[in-house]
């Protein structure tokens, strides 16, 4: 069991390389082909009184000057050793400007990762849960309307109820606690109910399996059945769709801290990206691929532990494929003879 939870391991980790890897390499073609000179950019109104030869200068500064291929690799062995660059605005080195960046970000993800869970599984449970139909109808109609509102529109609603009508929470900027509710809430809402809609769905497939029926024929109680027997195995879909929900969450926060005049990784984004930061956008798009494929290592680790069929099935699988490999011919073995050589033979 530990050799096949070790294999399991080295597979899924070895895939997630691949997928940094490759989201580093779209990236630097993205924004290598985008036009627009960054130089040009960066000198801004001056840009007409350099000469050529002030402006060829500053590309061979920055290392633009050279043939694309050698500026990949240069900047994939840089980012192999921990370096993401230096910025062409501002000439810091990209790792500061993000690691600056991202403690408040990361305060906003988290409360809205916990309030999507929390609310979103017990809105799942309860809706499942009760004995009303009506109430199960209501609760169940919830997730739908979650999914479908624009968080920029949420945001701007939860401003004007609870910033400008109630002055409840400030409504801008990054002032302790009460400064965070509102854009968690703002994250948290279409997240959240993602997850009630998968989870409600698993909870009511899982509620029609034969075990099931066994459990209500031995007298488990109702929520026995629900909690104790069902959730664990409906959970397996909700844990999958919140290891992409972990990576959608940094890039909703660009919208989220827009509308709340917040510092983080969504303005740092927002402000790169207008400015043509190469760098700058690079290693965002790294940060954001790197919380994705952590996230859902992290869940595909989870699943045997969960489940322990997961590696049973994939041993399943691979057992057929080795006794074919070791019952088929040797590739030298020679070949029969035609029906001329046995002619001649005879």
């Amino acid at each position: 069991m530990a050799d096949l939870m070790l294999r399991y391991g080295g597979v899924r980790l070895l895939q997630a390389v691949g997928v940094l890897w490759a989201a580093y390499t779209v990236s630097f073609l993205v924004l290598y082909a985008l036009p627009g000179d960054p130089v040009s950019l960066l000198a801004g109104a001056d840009a007409n009184d350099l000469s050529r030869e002030q402006l060829d200068a500053l590309r061979a500064q920055y290392g633009l000057d050279r043939p694309l291929l050698v500026q990949y690799l240069d900047q994939l062995a840089a980012v192999v050793r921990g370096d993401l660059g230096t910025s062409i605005v501002s000439g810091r080195p990209v790792t500061e400007i993000i690691g600056e960046a991202l403690p408040p970000t990361i305060a906003i993800a988290a409360s809205a990762l916990l309030l999507a869970v929390v609310f979103g599984a017990a809105l799942a449970i309860l809706a499942n849960l009760t004995r009303h139909r009506w109430l199960a109808n209501v609760l169940l109609g919830l997730p739908p309307l979650g999914v479908a509102v624009p968080a920029f529109w949420l945001g701007l609603m939860l401003l004007q109820w609870f910033s400008f009508s109630l002055p409840v929470f400030p409504a801008v900027g990054d002032r302790g606690f009460a400064s965070i509710v509102l854009p968690a809430i703002t994250l948290a809402v279409p997240t959240g109910a993602m997850i009630a809609q998968l989870l409600s769905k698993g909870i009511a497939t899982t509620l029609t399996e034969p075990y099931v029926d066994t459990a209500w024929a031995k007298g488990a109680t109702r929520a026995r059945v629900h909690l104790g027997h069902a959730l664990k195995n409906a959970v397996l879909p909700a844990l999958t769709i919140t290891g992409l929900i972990v990576g959608q969450l940094l890039s909703g926060t660009v919208v989220t801290e827009t509308v709340f005049s917040r510092p983080g990784i969504g303005r740092v984004t927002a402000s790169a990206v207008e400015q043509q930061d190469v760098p700058v956008v690079q290693g965002v798009v790294l940060l954001a691929a790197t919380v994705f494929v952590v996230a859902n290592l992290a869940v595909d680790l989870a699943y045997p532990l969960l489940d322990p069929r997961i590696l049973g099935a994939r041993h399943r699988r691979q057992r057929p494929a080795a006794a074919a490999r070791a019952f088929a011919p040797p590739t030298s073995a020679p070949a029969p003879a035609t029906a001329s050589a046995t002619g001649e033979a005879a």
